[in-house]
This record gives C-alpha cells, sequence and structure tokens, in this order.
C-alpha cells in the first residue's frame, strides 16, 4: 500500500467512510479538516472521491486511505449531470466496496452534491451495521433553481425528494450553518436534535498572513483576490465587470485583480476578460499548491466575494469569505444573509447583484487603507477566537461518538466473518485540525 505522509492504522474507535463527489481530496478543505479530525480523535478514515490532475488512484496521506476515480465532466445540462453522477455512483460504490475489505465501517459519511448517495450509505448499514451521516454541503433544489431557471419542475421536485429521502435515512445530519439546519427541519419535517451545525472555519495556523510579494502585486497599488469555484452561480463574471468599471470607466489602471481557481466557467472568464481588454489587469492563476495561495493572500490588499443573491447564495456560508478573513483581508462582497454571518464587521457590502455598487465598496477600501487595515485585524480575529476548525471540530467529532457510542454490538459482518470489535464508550476529544481545504 502507499503512504504519502501516512502513518499506520488502528485507531481504536473504528473505520469511517466518507464520500465525496464534488471535489477530490485534499482538495476540498472542509473534508480534509473533517479527516483530520476524525483521525486524531481515534478513528480510522477511508475517503472515496474523484481525481484531480495528476491524482494517483490511491494514497494514504496523514494516515487517511484516499481512493480515487476518474470523474466524467458534465456538459452543463441537466442531462449531462445525470450522466456525470449516474458514472460517480457507480465509481464510488465499487470503490467503497474495495476499501470495505480492509475493515468494516462503524459510519459511512455522504457529502454533497449531489444526494445520491444514500443508497451506499444504507447498503452498509445491511453489511456492517452502518450508522449513515450526512454532511449537508449544498442546496441541490435551490442550486438547479438557480442554474436552470426555466428548468423542468418535474427534475426539481426530483432533486427535492433525493435531499429528503438522504436527510431522513441518515442517522445525524451536519448541517454547514442554521439557515441549512432550519432548511433541512422545516422542508423534511426532521427532529431538530438530529441536526447538528459544524461551520467550516479556516485553520488560522496554516492560514495567516506572511510578507508581501512584489511579484504578486506587479506594481499595482491595490490588489484584488478572488479564490474559489468558478461556476455558473458563483458570480465571478462580476469580478470581471467590476473590474471593467474600475479600470475603463472609472480610469483605476492601479487596481489589479488576481483569480485563483478553477471550474466550468475558466475559460468563459478568461475570454470575457480579454474581450475587456483586462489581460494586463486580470491574472487567472487555476488550481495553485497551498503555498502559493497563502501567497497570494498575504499579498492582496482586498478579499471579494461576488456571489449574488439568489435562492442559493443568500443561504450559503462561502469558504472564500473565511479564507480572506484569515489572511487578514477586508471582504468586499455583497449583502447576502450568510456572508453577514460569517464575515460581521470584516466585510463592506454592497447592494446585491449591483455591480456599480460593488465597485464602490473595492474603491472604497483601496482608498481608505487604515478602514482596510482595521477590518481585516476584525476578521482575523473572528476567524481565531470564533470560527476557526478548532471551535468546530469538538461538535463534529462529538456526532461519531454519540453515534458510535449508542451503537449495540453490531451483527456479523459478511465480508469479515468473526465476532465484531467491541465498541469504545462515547465521548467527544477535542482536536485540532490538519490541513485546511
Amino acid at each position: 500500500m502507499r503512504r504519502r505522509g501516512g502513518r499506520a492504522h488502528g485507531g481504536g474507535r473504528g473505520r469511517v467512510l466518507i464520500i465525496v463527489q464534488n471535489l477530490p481530496v485534499p482538495f476540498d478543505r472542509r473534508v480534509w479538516l473533517e479527516c483530520g479530525s476524525l483521525t486524531a480523535a481515534g478513528y480510522d478514515v477511508a475517503v472515496v472521491c474523484p481525481k484531480g490532475p495528476g491524482d494517483p488512484s490511491f494514497a494514504v496521506i496523514d494516515g487517511v486511505e484516499i481512493h480515487k476515480y476518474r470523474s466524467r465532466t458534465s456538459n452543463g445540462s441537466p442531462v449531462g449531470f445525470v450522466v456525470e453522477y449516474a458514472h460517480a455512483f457507480a465509481a464510488t460504490l465499487w470503490l467503497a466496496l474495495r476499501a470495505a475489505r480492509r475493515g468494516r465501517f462503524v459510519a459511512v459519511q455522504a457529502c454533497n452534491p449531489p444526494d445520491i448517495f444514500w443508497p451506499i450509505g444504507m447498503l452498509f448499514r445491511l453489511l456492517h451495521g452502518s450508522r449513515f451521516v450526512f454532511d449537508h454541503h449544498d442546496l441541490c433544489p435551490e442550486t438547479y433553481e438557480v442554474r436552470y431557471p426555466d428548468g423542468a419542475r418535474a427534475l426539481h421536485r426530483a432533486l427535492v425528494w433525493l435531499e429528503g429521502r438522504t436527510v431522513r435515512e441518515a442517522d445525524r445530519v451536519i448541517a454547514t450553518n442554521d439557515s441549512y439546519r432550519h432548511m433541512d427541519i422545516g422542508r423534511h419535517r426532521l427532529d431538530p436534535d438530529k441536526v447538528t451545525v459544524v461551520r467550516t472555519g479556516p485553520d488560522p495556523a496554516r492560514l495567516a498572513p506572511t510578507g508581501r510579494d512584489p511579484a504578486v502585486r506587479r506594481g499595482f497599488g491595490t490588489v484584488v483576490a478572488y479564490i474559489g469555484v468558478m461556476g455558473p452561480q458563483d458570480g465571478v463574471d462580476l469580478v470581471i465587470e467590476v473590474a471593467e468599471a474600475l479600470v475603463h470607466r472609472r480610469g483605476r489602471g492601479d487596481v489589479g485583480f488576481v483569480l485563483i481557481g478553477s471550474g466550468e466557467c475558466f475559460e468563459d472568464l478568461r475570454a470575457l476578460a480579454e474581450r475587456y481588454g483586462l489581460g494586463d489587469h486580470v491574472r487567472f492563476t487555476g488550481r495553485i499548491p497551498d503555498d502559493d495561495v497563502a501567497r497570494i493572500l498575504s499579498s492582496a490588499d482586498i478579499g471579494i466575494s461576488p456571489d449574488p443573491k439568489n435562492a442559493f447564495n443568500d443561504l450559503c456560508t462561502m469558504n472564500k469569505t473565511m479564507e480572506y478573513m484569515a489572511f487578514a483581508l477586508p471582504v468586499a462582497a455583497f449583502d447576502l444573509r450568510e456572508t453577514r454571518v460569517s464575515a460581521g464587521p470584516a466585510g463592506l457590502y454592497a447592494e446585491p447583484n449591483d455591480v456599480e455598487r460593488l465597485a464602490d465598496v473595492v474603491l472604497t477600501l483601496a482608498d481608505d487603507p487604515d478602514l482596510a487595515r482595521a477590518m481585516g485585524a476584525a476578521g482575523r480575529a473572528r476567524v481565531v477566537d470564533e470560527l476557526a476548525w478548532t471551535h468546530q471540530a469538538p461538535r463534529y467529532v462529538a456526532v461519531y461518538d454519540d453515534l458510535v457510542g449508542t451503537t449495540a454490538r453490531r451483527a456479523p459482518d459478511p465480508l469479515h466473518p468473526g465476532p465484531p470489535e467491541p465498541v469504545p464508550a462515547a465521548g467527544a476529544t477535542p482536536v485540532h485540525s490538519a490541513r485546511p481545504r
């Protein structure tokens, strides 16, 4: 077995399978933090996820088994997503069964999108007596509404049904914020005690400002950074619109933009920047290593969260916002409910979906460095004192300790005949986080 920075298994509290389709691990920072918390608490963790560029099919990183499959990329249509997710389901099932050959799972965690992996949780409930945990990352019905406003209502109803089936089959639901928790309880009539909020908090020990790099700043007086996925609902096109408004219509050639990340809109966004004649002012990095991300965010002046207000984004906790705060950057954002909950005094908020008002916010921060520094310091303090994963990890691990501790002696495992291992007593263990997403 290949090990990269790994350690031997044998945690003692049992094996946990985590299923992810949306991003590879450890690139998915939330899931990687969860993996680190579980291993630190004495669980063995196996992950099934898609491959990133150049990824091996199997590796052990920091004691976590990672099984990866080559994903199919959707063409952006509803039919394309069905094909992509059908392939992901079949590949995930196959790798999950292979991972099970190394030992039974006391719990299976499915992370969405999509909401299709509950049958695998049910299968391991039958085979291993596993508990099923749902980590609710995204509201898939609302995502569909945003991406396909004229889409078939039957497909929307199917997505609501899949979400409902997932949360009802789960022994415990983990919601990323209170808005998601209220949605799960209200839309699907869940017992409130079944849903635990575990926010996605950055690790301030690993995400922290260092020195400024002149190569990143490229001579600009103000550098605006974006980090995140570049999909249709992420509003990165609005960053390009803000850049065009500042550089060409307001004559602010001293403002530069660095856009970190990738996604299905990446090439379209680059073409848009070229069409606006912003090649010198807007730099696209693609997906880059964590050290390069830290160097760029440490050298920037403003973090921009351009997510437009809609039924989906208004309820989402944006990881990018908290990563800016971890690097002591003030946040320029539209006025969204959960963005205000996360950023608080670290954010300056524009009227939703108004590019000119967002450009105003960027200029306010660019032209008042004292205000920008004070907001950045407030954001960094908020991360360290309230939002960091170290404050969230005990709640996350407690979900597993409660489930495993209250599980009766499990039936014999058909894949591994013989008496089941003893189940340790419950008890949450405060832990510190591992690598950020």
